[in-house]
């Protein structure tokens, strides 16, 4: 609330890698305070980052991000391109799972056939099956190679394939639907002793581990013997904990809590460019928002460095269109949204609106504080904001593209872990997108966007996403926000890890003293 007021008055004014411990020694638990539970333990069955997160401490992918984000092998010791619409991968040997039963091509096989197969999670087909794309079939070609089948050039496959984790088949027609969510066979550094749910998850260094990407030091077994992972969604109680020393990282760390983490002798913060794009989403099928130019307006309505400063202790960085900087194709020469109020209301009298419009901005309790600064400077410039705080879920749904869409403006964010214009673009910002929650709809848009995900040519690729990113802007279906870091609170005595931009916890390295 203090900071919320601050914006107001603001507005009114103007690693390093730890060794293995020595034989003998006892290894120090490594304990984490995280937001959110596992919805399960199924690598198919979910779509939740946090989820991911978790799973990726006990399973590994075919493909990794390595620190700067680059593709590099995990379980595949390299791919390569057939022709347009196949691809082949080489797998790693030596690599076991939890159980001492070796990965094959059969396990690979079966992975994503389940992925792919309508029906094949106990009479549920995978939330994950769209991140596959255009993949019709996978196919053992001997014990050691694997080709993916497209139905079209799809040149992100690579990039996709690092959401992906690879189960055992065995285990998995073992267990069945009900049993892989509650239980674990993967290939990682660490393997689950139990789950105690809403609480607590338990985990011990897996001693057959083949290492993880070699690409990423430094490759090898896990440095913690056991690792507790504790649910603590309340943000001042994870707070909490890591200042009182009972957890050695949390991870969404408040940036209001910045200061008190880095005043502890004992703690100090931790940030890594994050891949999640906010954004205020506006209704682009009804009035007001359907004017162009009202929607221009609200982005020059914004001081985005104002709210960053005051708000987000300056930890984000503003973006004037859809994509991360640090993404594929990004768009460097896109044209700034400035801070100018006169503009905003110039803008607004054009489209017919001299007096100003009223409109409401829908937001999630954790974004409260965020929407009322931003609903303070819209007021400024006669869009006259109120803000409606509602459960997660229900503004989701009401926001949600096969909805009625009742409402005017949503503060929301999507991720682009992949950080390839395919993974945030398409789903929302293509006509009928999963994520389209602004109805935002050209025709212009749908087939560049369609284009660039069959191009095959790195060069032209990319050029095609520039270009739809300048139609996007310009026509502004959102307010533009920022791209924050992501925060974490780490213990003094934690070594050897760095929070990654992927979002995972990558506890391999980490070595706790």
């Amino acid at each position: 609330m203090r900071l919320k007021h601050a914006i107001i008055a603001a507005v009114a004014a103007a690693g390093l890698h730890c060794a293995m411990p020595p034989i003998g020694a006892q290894a120090a638990e490594l304990r984490i305070g995280f937001t959110l539970d596992p919805l399960t333990l199924d690598p198919a069955n979910h779509r939740s980052r946090e989820t991911e997160s978790v799973l990726r401490t006990m399973y590994n992918g075919l493909v990794a991000h390595d620190p700067a984000m680059k593709l590099v092998p995990e379980l595949v010791e390299s791919w390569q391109w057939i022709d347009p619409r196949t691809m082949e991968v080489t797998l790693r040997s030596g690599v076991k799972f939890h159980s001492g039963a070796p990965m094959t091509a059969d396990d690979i096989v079966y992975t994503f056939t389940r992925l792919l197969t309508d029906g094949a999670l106990g009479g549920q087909t995978s939330p994950r099956k769209s991140l596959l794309g255009p993949t019709k079939a996978v196919v053992k070609v001997d014990d050691r190679s694997v080709r993916f089948e497209l139905s079209e050039p799809w040149p992100v496959l690579p990039a996709m394939l690092t959401f992906q984790e690879v189960v055992s088949k065995s285990f998995a027609e073992k267990a069945g639907a009900a049993g892989m969510a509650t239980q674990e066979d993967g290939t990682g550094p660490f393997r689950l002793v139990q789950w105690r749910r809403g609480d607590s998850l338990v985990l011990e260094r897996f001693p057959g581990y083949f290492g993880g990407a070699p690409a990423i030091p430094v490759a090898g077994k896990a440095c913690t013997d056991r690792v507790i992972i504790k649910i603590i969604p309340e943000n001042a109680s994870r707070v909490a904990a890591l200042l009182a020393g009972d957890v050695d990282i949390i991870n969404e760390l408040p940036a209001h809590d910045i200061r008190n983490v880095e005043a502890n002798p004992n703690t100090r913060v931790m940030a890594v460019n994050g891949t999640r794009t906010f954004f205020v989403a506006l209704n682009n099928n009804r009035a007001p928002f359907n004017d162009v130019r009202v929607r221009q307006a609200a982005n020059h309505a914004l001081n985005r460095k104002l709210i960053i400063a005051k708000l987000l202790n300056g930890r984000a960085e503003p973006l004037n269109g859809v994509m991360s900087p640090a993404a594929f194709g990004f768009n460097p020469d896109l044209p700034t949204y400035g801070y100018d109020v006169n503009r905003a209301k110039a803008l607004l009298a054009e489209a017919g609106h001299p007096n100003g419009i009223d409109v409401t901005l829908d937001a999630d309790g954790p974004q409260k504080d965020m929407a009322e600064a931003i609903a303070a400077l819209l007021t400024q410039a006669g869009i006259r904001t109120k803000v409606a705080v509602g459960d997660g879920s229900q503004v989701r749904d009401k926001w949600a593209v096969n909805g009625k869409r009742e409402g005017d403006m949503w503060i929301t964010s999507w991720g682009n872990g992949s950080l390839d214009p395919t993974d945030i673009f398409e789903p929302t910002l293509a006509t009928g997108g999963r994520g389209n929650s602004a109805g935002y709809s050209n025709k212009q848009v749908d087939a560049l966007l369609a284009e660039g995900g069959r191009e095959t040519d790195t060069a032209k690729r990319a050029a095609i996403y520039r270009t739809a990113q300048a139609i996007v802007t310009k026509e502004a279906p959102w307010i533009f926000l920022w791209l924050p870091q992501d925060l974490y609170g780490v213990s003094a005595r934690l070594s050897g890890w760095s929070p990654a931009a992927s979002g995972w916890l990558n506890l391999r390295d980490a070595c706790v003293q």
